[in-house]
């Protein structure tokens, strides 16, 4: 699908996919695909060829029911039915470059100290494709890939510094909908479609003359919500952009308007999060529905660059050798919890899509086991056959998704039944910490007792709308001490608290006599400007208070 084409090239696309996997008798659990030979450690064929696409804020309950019959997501649906879906993945820390450094090293967020988009691994961090690159494997990354120090705004870094200070103001405009183009304009997001294009290039001109394996990783930026072009980095909405072509993949009637608390009965977390997000004020239903409705639309455009790389795979022939894996950092709230963006625990925010599809992996599977995207560090390792260190926070899911002898199972490290996620940037005045067990999702902030925590049980309130941390005492006390067991949490957050000071101190000097105006004029300004010295004085004391920390 390269530039404009309509909905009967996408079926005709997917109609030759159909054929040609069945062609290959690649049926999944109950007969092993012949041609296809094992996976994991003990396996003695040839090494798979790997290829991840891996976009940003993808909310990942649209990939199974019911948040799928909102949006049509045919590549997606295509790796479910010869592949396996993860009902229960999620990221291990809600935004961008942090995720990502826990992605690429294995590593949960407090074992890294990516704390913020700005600080990430360092660039000479040995990820798992140093190591599959070292092992033998042709290698190639394109687009997107944000995991080391040193990226984004300093309006953003600035605003995590900060969070810890005395006052609440507006760090985002109001988020809006912007339609572009008319119901042939395809390629909305030109740069994560050129980027498409080269690694569609490098698997049709390079890929199919290896005599070794590769992987290929594709970085995409959608569906992330575009920054406002009118008023630079310092300010302005973000804006959920799409065309027509792609909005008429959406169900509108089946979106859902999630039910949002009155603001005085938020979490203290969640309404700073709402105040700085600029999401406190009056949105129509309308305003609701369309902000979602354009989010699902660059869900679609999203999936359909997904597309363009299988159907590659395909007309080369190295789909049937490939194993394909998508997922994203974090998910997109869209409204929901009266936000937009990500930097929170809840379901919109942390629940990522993954989906694994190739040789000896199971077909039409669909796993309850709840996994994170350390897991992807292991789990690329065991494709390729290289020993996994034991120091990595996440566990291979090969013995979740390929077909193995029950010994050779019971003989591997197995995923515990948890999954921790942490946050510690902008947005949330606390460091949050997450863990998610099979009906349980609990949430604990700062030093354990300064601000209550939530607990929710998805079985019953998959909405996350009723807190149950005091009804539950019990399971409250027990997830806190399961999660002290794998985090020391509050000793972390004092720590993001020393760092955030430390270095905003550090940015303070050296601004020298510019500091005043630069501050004033951050994407806070409109707030700012309005009481300068009030917030200057907050700042102040803030310095002031615990310096011997």
């Amino acid at each position: 699908m390269r530039g404009r084409c309509g909905k009967g090239a996408r079926m005709g696309v997917l109609a030759a996919l159909v054929l040609l996997l069945a062609s290959t008798r690649w049926e999944g659990a109950k007969a092993r695909p012949v041609a296809w030979g094992h996976l994991g450690a003990g396996s003695s064929q040839r090494a798979r060829n790997v290829v991840m696409v891996m976009c940003d804020a993808f909310d990942g309950r649209l990939t199974f029911y019911p948040g799928n019959q909102t949006v049509s997501l045919p590549f997606i649906n295509f790796m479910k039915r010869y592949g396996t879906v993860f009902l229960n993945a999620y990221t291990n820390s809600p935004i961008c470059c942090p995720s990502r450094a826990a992605m690429w090293s294995g590593l949960f967020t407090h074992l890294t100290e990516s704390w913020n988009n700005f600080k990430g691994l360092d660039p000479n961090y040995t990820t798992w494709m140093d190591l599959m690159q070292k092992h033998g494997y042709r290698t190639q990354k394109y687009g997107k890939l944000d995991y080391t120090s040193g990226h984004h705004s300093v309006s953003n870094r600035v605003e995590a510094w900060t969070r810890d200070v005395d006052f609440l103001l507006r760090q985002e405009g109001r988020p809006m909908v912007n339609l572009t183009g008319n119901k042939t304009f395809v390629r909305v997001m030109e740069e994560d479609w050129q980027n498409t294009d080269k690694a569609a290039s490098w698997i049709r001109k390079e890929a199919t003359n290896f005599s070794q394996p590769f992987v290929l990783y594709l970085g995409l930026n959608l569906p992330h919500p575009y920054p406002s072009p009118s008023t630079g980095e310092n300010f302005g909405s973000s804006t959920f952009l799409t065309s027509p072509y792609w909005l008429e993949k959406v169900t509108y009637e089946a979106i859902k308007i999630p039910k949002w608390p009155p603001l005085s009965d938020m979490h203290p977390i969640d309404y700073y999060s709402s105040y700085t997000k600029n999401c406190t004020g009056q949105f129509t239903k309308k305003e609701i529905r369309d902000i979602r409705a354009f989010y699902y639309a660059m869900c679609a455009e999203t999936d359909a660059m997904l597309g363009e790389i299988i159907s590659a795979l395909s007309d080369t022939g190295l789909l049937k050798r490939t194993i394909v894996l998508f997922t994203a950092d974090h998910g997109e709230l869209a409204m929901e919890h009266q936000q937009f963006y990500k930097m929170s625990m809840y379901e919109a925010s942390s629940h990522v899509p993954l989906l694994v599809m190739g040789p000896s992996i199971k077909a039409h599977h669909h796993l309850s086991n709840v996994v994170s995207l350390v897991d992807i560090y292991p789990t690329m390792l065991d494709i390729a056959r290289i020993p996994i260190p034991q120091n990595l926070s996440g566990y291979s899911l090969i013995p979740l998704l390929a077909e193995m002898a029950e010994d050779e199972v019971s003989s591997r490290r197995l995923h515990p039944t948890w999954v921790l996620s942490e946050f510690h940037g902008c947005n949330a005045n606390s460091s949050t910490y997450m863990l998610r067990t099979d009906k349980w999702k609990y949430i604990a902030y700062s030093d354990g007792h300064s601000v209550p925590p939530q607990l929710f049980d998805l079985s019953a309130d998959p909405d996350e709308l009723t807190n149950i941390a005091t009804t539950f005492p019990e399971v409250s006390h027990s997830l806190d001490k399961k999660l002290r067991s794998i985090v020391n949490y509050p000793r972390i957050s004092a720590s993001v608290h020393k760092y955030n000071k430390k270095q905003f101190i550090s940015w303070k000097l050296s601004l020298g006599q510019n500091y005043s105006n630069v501050i004033a004029n951050l994407r806070w300004h409109q707030d700012w400007l309005k009481e300068p010295r009030k917030y200057k004085d907050a700042i102040h004391r803030w310095l002031q208070m615990n310096t011997n920390e």
